[in-house]
């Protein structure tokens, strides 16, 4: 198989063998990097940024660890592959008819497979890989060298084309500053503001902010080495380098949330010998999702059809080709204290949320507060400006609809939903949201549906219960999603 596959593979590029892939995950950050604009040290993967192509507007599906893993790993959305919260809370996809994935889809075309650092996704057993080291989270930052020494023995153990994904626990909570002297140089609480969408300032945020960063700078630290030893093996040229963040950063108004804060992250791409530009910056709409579909063109594998990504490779080859008018996002659940069920689109301008749910509060407001301590933040909410003071009180309690112009209000403060200037623009995305809703056998176009799931993890009592998705569709919608 592997020789046929060695055969048919780049018609177009002059460069014999299979690429390898290395995907580089990290941990609950959003694009706060140096390339980016943040006031972050990241000189290691600003270099990556260079050699290919920075994706200015990538997005995950849904901001949480485990639905986002499996959502690239799968290439569906959560509710399609019914991965809808933590793994550790029991979430898990669909038992009897789990979708194909990246992972057996690369090594049935002959690649070796590995990964370092966790999976985060239910069960494990769905994914075939050869090698597996350190599968915990790891969010203490013990012995990290041990990421760089599995990921050098793996790149020099074969000269088999390799898929080799290193998920890193930065930037997770804790926001530690400092582990084993990385970084060396480290950012200081007064040295920075808070995270623009958060909109709030006093000292704690501020502490929490640069800790974040210097997070990132240590990210950044262990990229660099973890590149180093690709190229110390000779394959870094034949090899198609991925990054991302999983989601947006653990903090007020980004993870667990469909605002920006929480789906938008950074994305880079770069691959030296096949043809992928270099210092480009790529504004298109793109999901993580796009991922699984974007590693089987570059194969030459064929596209599944039922998988609603699309291949990155006309914007990463400059084909101009790649088009999306729509991106899609949902969340259900993270671990049982913050269920609050939402859909949202966005086109290059404006953004809607629907909350399925509106007329209950939504847990996940206070379970931020209250989990990270941030002490006097409603005072802090209270003597902020008015567009500010009322965004904290809509995400407390979410109206059934939400519309942000995201040129004019990138941060979301000001809900232009019940704005009559804007009615057209409304109309459009929910009929967008709807058809999407619709195409991909979404069970909770239903509200009943909603407000049940709903229901029923707020009554586990915060327990680690089982609720499994599949309860929640009816046979015909059963059978479309797991085709």
């Amino acid at each position: 198989m592997l020789g046929a596959l060695i055969g048919t593979l780049f018609t177009c590029q002059i460069h014999a063998q299979p690429p390898n892939i290395l995907f580089i995950v990290s941990e609950d950050n959003g694009p706060a990097l140096g390339c980016y604009g943040a006031p972050v040290s990241s000189p290691h993967l600003d270099r990556l940024a260079e050699e290919g192509v920075r994706f200015a507007n990538a997005y995950v599906p849904q901001a949480g660890c485990s639905p986002s893993r499996a959502a690239f790993l799968t290439g569906l959305y959560p509710h399609q592959n019914g991965q809808i919260g933590l793994a550790t809370w029991k979430y898990h996809m669909y038992e009897h008819s789990q979708p194909q994935n990246l992972v057996n889809h690369l090594k049935q075309a002959g690649y070796r497979t590995g990964i370092i650092g966790k999976l985060h996704i239910n069960p494990t057993s769905a994914f075939a890989f050869d090698v597996a080291e350190i599968p915990g989270s790891n969010f203490a930052r013990k012995d990290q060298q041990r990421y760089i020494d599995h990921a050098r023995d793996f790149f020099e153990a074969s000269e088999q084309p390799f898929y080799l994904q290193v998920n890193f626990p930065d930037a997770h909570r804790p926001f530690t500053a400092q582990v084993d002297g990385m970084p060396d140089s480290l950012i200081q609480p007064g040295e920075v503001p808070p995270l623009p969408y958060i909109g709030l300032d006093n000292a704690r945020l501020r502490e929490e902010t640069a800790n974040y960063y210097n997070c990132m700078m240590r990210l950044d630290h262990l990229v660099g080495q973890l590149l180093e030893g690709l190229r110390a093996s000779g394959k870094y040229d034949n090899t198609f380098i991925v990054y991302i963040g999983d989601h947006g950063a653990d903090i007020i108004r980004g993870k667990r949330t469909c605002y920006e804060g929480g789906l938008r992250i950074p994305m880079i791409i770069s691959y030296q010998a096949g043809g992928v530009l270099s210092k480009a910056v790529a504004k298109n709409l793109v999901n993580t999702i796009d991922l699984y579909p974007t590693f089987l063109d570059l194969i030459g594998a064929n596209i599944p059809k039922q998988l609603p990504g699309k291949s990155l490779m006309p914007i990463l080859q400059g084909t101009g080709e790649f088009e999306r008018t729509y991106l899609f996002a949902q969340y259900h659940v993270h671990s049982n204290h913050n269920p609050y069920p939402q859909r949202a689109v966005r086109d290059k301008r404006y953004k809607l949320i629907h909350n399925l749910v509106f007329e209950e509060e939504n847990p996940g407001y206070q379970f931020t507060i209250n989990h990270f301590k941030f002490e006097g933040m409603e005072e802090l909410i209270q003597s902020a400006e008015a567009d500010i003071r009322t965004a904290y009180a809509r995400m407390k309690h979410p109206p059934e609809f939400e519309l942000y112009d995201l040129k004019k209000d990138p941060h979301e403060w000001n809900n232009l939903a019940e704005d009559r200037r804007y009615r057209k623009k409304l109309r459009r995305l929910q009929q967008a949201l709807q058809d999407w809703q619709i195409n991909t056998s979404d069970p909770l176009i239903d509200k009943a549906v909603a407000e049940r799931l709903f229901q029923d993890i707020v009554n586990t009592n915060i327990q680690r219960i089982e609720i499994p998705y599949e309860a929640y569709m009816n046979p015909s919608q059963s059978k479309r999603i797991k085709k």
